[in-house]
C-alpha cells in the first residue's frame, strides 16, 4: 500500500513539476517577445524628438532568426539582451511569410 501511495506521488509531482517548467518557458518567451529582459528586467526605453514629435523606441532585446521552416511552419529565434548579455533561443510559432 505504501508503494503504490509512493508511486502516485512521485507521479503527480512529475506531472506538476513539468507542466510548471512548460508555463515558466512560455512566460519567459511572452516577455522576450514585449522586450523586457526577464533576467535583468530592462525595458524598451522611449525618447520624444521635440522637433517633430515623433517617438521613438530603443528595445534592450535583439531578436535573431536562427533556423525558418516555411510561411506555416514555425521559426527558431535567438534573443539577446543588450544590457546583460543574455541568450535564450525560443521556438515561435505563427509570424508567417511576413509578406
Amino acid at each position: 500500500m505504501y508503494t503504490i501511495t509512493a508511486i502516485l506521488l512521485f507521479f503527480l509531482i512529475a506531472v506538476f513539476g513539468t507542466l510548471l517548467y512548460f508555463r515558466s518557458k512560455k512566460a519567459r518567451l511572452a516577455s522576450l517577445e514585449e522586450g523586457i529582459c526577464p533576467l535583468c528586467d530592462a525595458q524598451p526605453t522611449k525618447f520624444t524628438d521635440p522637433n517633430t514629435n515623433t517617438t521613438f523606441f530603443q528595445k534592450p532585446i535583439e531578436e535573431n532568426i536562427l533556423r525558418k521552416h516555411g510561411c506555416s511552419g514555425t521559426m527558431e529565434v535567438e534573443f539577446i539582451c543588450k544590457k546583460c548579455g543574455l541568450k535564450e533561443v525560443h521556438t515561435v510559432y505563427g509570424r508567417g511569410c511576413g509578406l
